[in-house]
């Protein structure tokens, strides 16, 4: 009897937790002018995930790429133009919102920041190049007949151990 139920309860909790990940999933409700939805989709694509950040909030699952596809719609309903509407989240987000962000004093970091790393790779490299020790450079005279005699001497007389 109590392993019946116990069966019961596993399958139950087995199903739950199968279907359970299809109530997370939140649909956006795409805007009904089919002009105005592309203008959004294409705001979409511009904006950076806060969260993912490697992901325009187009692409992204994240609650708050979700909220910030709501906003976009929000605004492009309320007859705010492209560049409003991205202005608008740029000013309550800054610059890093934007997948390309633009070129000023700001965002030099961003824009010069992978240039300076290779270069101070480039300069490190180098400099650890030049101050290693030199390899022993065998010697290229002749070793001296006293040479050879110490040599064999040590060596055994070249007989074979």
């Amino acid at each position: 009897m109590l392993m019946a139920v116990l069966r019961s309860l596993l399958l139950a909790l087995c199903l739950l937790g199968s279907v359970a990940p299809a109530w997370s999933i939140a649909v956006d409700t795409p805007l009904d002018d089919p002009v105005l939805e592309a203008r959004a989709r294409a705001i979409h694509k511009q904006l950076r995930c806060l969260v993912c950040q490697n992901q325009s909030i187009e692409d992204s699952n994240a609650t708050l790429a979700r909220d910030l596809r709501v906003l976009v719609r929000e605004r492009i309903t309320a007859g705010d133009s492209d560049d409003a509407a991205l202005s608008f989240i740029v000013d309550r987000y800054g610059d890093w919102v934007l997948l390309q962000p633009p070129v000023k004093s700001g965002t030099m970091v961003l824009w010069l920041g992978p240039a300076l790393f290779l270069i101070l790779a480039i300069v490190s490299i180098a400099v650890w190049y030049r101050r290693r020790p030199s390899p022993v450079v065998a010697a290229t005279t002749p070793l001296s007949a006293d040479e050879q005699a110490r040599l064999k001497a040590l060596l055994g007389d070249g007989d074979p151990v």
